[in-house]
């Protein structure tokens, strides 16, 4: 008799990813200095993010069933945010928990949250950049990512009620970072089937507090937001809405190309945006290469939103003298003399 369907669906998901993985990694190893070439390069480590929760815990059970089979060696790594009293001992049991599973190496960071962008961003932050230390310390290949097709659902309506573009609304990435770091197996999947892979293994989860609590905005989503959507709209919202996020990526995916190619179009000499060429462009394309420069001149990224980038737009379309655009990070957009200048203030 095979496994439960939960668990056979999540071990497929993992299996996939690190098919990928493997043929990546063997396409690119180069060879160990003095080692005779027929001999295969070292296996790839991966690291699964775990915080204890289902989604995460049944990624990291189904990582450590697969990679055994494939010749990959599998870590793990919780990140202790110090937001709540006894983290400390939960980021403790993680950390047992993953050991037991088989995974090695196993690490526990502590982190400071911030406050810049909001608590919920801040401490995104944070995590991101605790994964990215760990990740380069044990040079693992990849980061698993629990991150279900419901948490998809959620952040294609959060870009939604900020009013962001294309680029918001195409979700997570299946793979992202740098050299493709995170790697998200279960974008197809629902949280239902990750917790039900979780209760028929008997692998203990933990419930964070702050899902369930109103003063985040993804919570008031998860619990309000979307069966609010479901009982007006009916069921197949999430599945709909994580399909938005497919689509959407793919034509952000060619406009992004579009503009990457056109930039070096619409640039003087001297390096500057050409405001007439530049006005010839679709809209599209032309905000793209606009967000690029507010970027590269020192904008962050996180902080530059739709209108910010609208305003600067009207340096072009709606021309009538107007003065500068202030942009997040200090970054100044203005026309002079047919070119527009983006930089610090």
């Amino acid at each position: 008799m095979g496994p439960h369907p939960a668990v056979a669906a999540i071990r497929l998901a993992v299996r996939r990813v690190l098919h990928d993985l493997l043929t990546e990694h063997h396409s690119t190893a180069a060879p160990l200095p003095h080692a005779p070439s027929h001999e295969p390069p070292p296996p790839p480590l991966v690291l699964v993010a775990c915080s204890g929760g289902a989604d995460s815990m049944a990624l990291a059970s189904a990582l450590a069933f697969e990679s055994p089979k494939l010749g990959i060696r599998a870590g793990g790594v919780t990140v202790d945010h110090g937001l709540q009293p006894g983290s400390d001992a939960r980021a403790a049991e993680v950390v047992q928990r993953l050991r037991e599973l088989g995974l090695d190496p196993v690490d526990s960071v502590a982190v400071t949250v911030g406050r810049a962008g909001g608590p919920e961003a801040a401490a995104r932050d944070a995590r991101y950049a605790a994964l990215d230390t760990a990740a380069e310390r044990h040079g693992a290949t990849a980061v698993l990512l629990g991150h279900t097709r419901d948490d998809q659902a959620e952040t294609v309506l959060l870009g939604l009620a900020r009013g962001s573009g294309i680029r918001s609304l195409s979700g997570m990435a299946a793979v992202s970072g740098a050299g493709g770091r995170y790697r998200r197996p279960f974008l197809e999947l629902d949280r239902q089937t990750a917790r039900k892979a979780c209760m028929v293994q008997s692998l203990p989860v933990w419930d964070d507090p702050h899902n369930a609590d109103p003063a985040y905005t993804r919570s008031r989503l998860r619990h309000e937001g979307l069966p609010a959507l479901e009982k007006a709209l009916g069921k197949g919202v999430v599945e709909a809405l994580a399909r938005t996020a497919r689509l959407s990526r793919d034509d952000a995916d060619a406009l992004d190309g579009w503009a990457g190619r056109a930039e070096a179009t619409v640039r003087d000499a001297a390096g500057l945006l050409d405001c007439a060429k530049l006005y010839a462009l679709p809209p599209a394309v032309r905000r793209r290469i606009l967000r690029r420069a507010a970027i590269a001149a020192g904008a962050p990224a996180g902080s530059l939103f739709a209108r910010h980038i609208e305003e600067v737009d009207r340096l072009i379309t709606g021309w009538r003298g107007q003065g500068a655009i202030n942009l997040p990070g200090k970054v100044v957009a203005q026309r002079q003399g047919g070119r527009l200048v983006i930089r610090q203030g």
